[in-house]
């Protein structure tokens, strides 16, 4: 006797297409999400993007803000790291200038100190602003985290120099949900032992006195980054 060979029912087709259908979506859910996790695992990455103040002039590598600041970050149990963006002699609108090629695309987070050389050399405050401004708008265009380290300009200015120059900071702060560090200079300016002969730049003391300080507003830095991390894989 012949086996009798039955065509399955249009309906049993349609069943078994749409179980395979569901299972490689399945499949390709689960490999997206593990893309998704890996893409926000590892470390934090920040620029630290500035001035002389920032590059570590006259010290080495190691004694640099940048390398100070990432170890104290880590000696907290995070996990960063830190590119030094410094520029000796770099004004906010040589920042705005560079700022592409400087803060590299995978950039999560940005630490800006520029202006004290705008502020030295007398630069209207107005022009200041507006290059920061640029600065902030393009960063945060890319979903980028921003400190903003604050300066304070030299009396021989002014006071209408003075006040008009101070009030960058706060006022960007403000406008864009920045974390703001009033002065990056706090507790080492004007303090012979912990500058450099020319009064100026800090030293490598002096550089772990602005790391201890600024330390707790680098820590909510971190933590934006992770909140947003968490927000873009839990959000999809």
């Amino acid at each position: 006797m012949k086996p009798v060979l039955r065509t399955p029912r249009p309906a049993g087709i349609l069943a078994q297409l749409v179980m395979i259908l569901a299972l490689v979506n399945l499949f390709s859910a689960g490999g997206t999400m593990t893309s998704r996790a890996a893409g926000a695992s590892g470390p934090v990455r920040i620029v630290a993007f500035g001035d002389s103040l920032t590059a570590g002039y006259m010290l080495t590598p190691a004694e640099a803000f940048p390398a100070q600041l990432e170890k104290a970050l880590e000696g907290k149990g995070h996990d960063v790291e830190i590119a030094n963006a410094g520029v000796s002699g770099d004004t906010s609108a040589g920042g705005r200038q560079r700022l592409d090629w400087s803060v590299p695309e995978g950039t999560e987070a940005v630490i800006l100190e520029l202006g004290s050389n705008d502020a030295l050399r007398g630069i209207d405050p107005s022009l200041v602003k507006e290059s920061l401004d640029d600065i902030v708008k393009r960063l945060k265009a890319r979903g980028v985290e921003i400190l903003i380290a604050g300066m304070s300009a030299p009396e021989n200015w002014g006071k209408d120099y003075a006040d008009r120059f101070n009030a960058i900071y706060g006022d960007l702060a403000e406008r864009y949900d920045l974390i703001l560090y009033p002065f990056f200079l706090d507790g080492v300016a004007l303090t012979p032992e912990l500058n450099l002969p020319d009064g100026l730049h800090p030293t490598g003391k002096g550089i772990s006195i602005i790391v201890e300080r600024i330390l707790p507003d680098a820590e909510t830095l971190v933590g934006r980054v992770l909140a947003r991390r968490n927000g873009a894989v839990t959000s999809r």
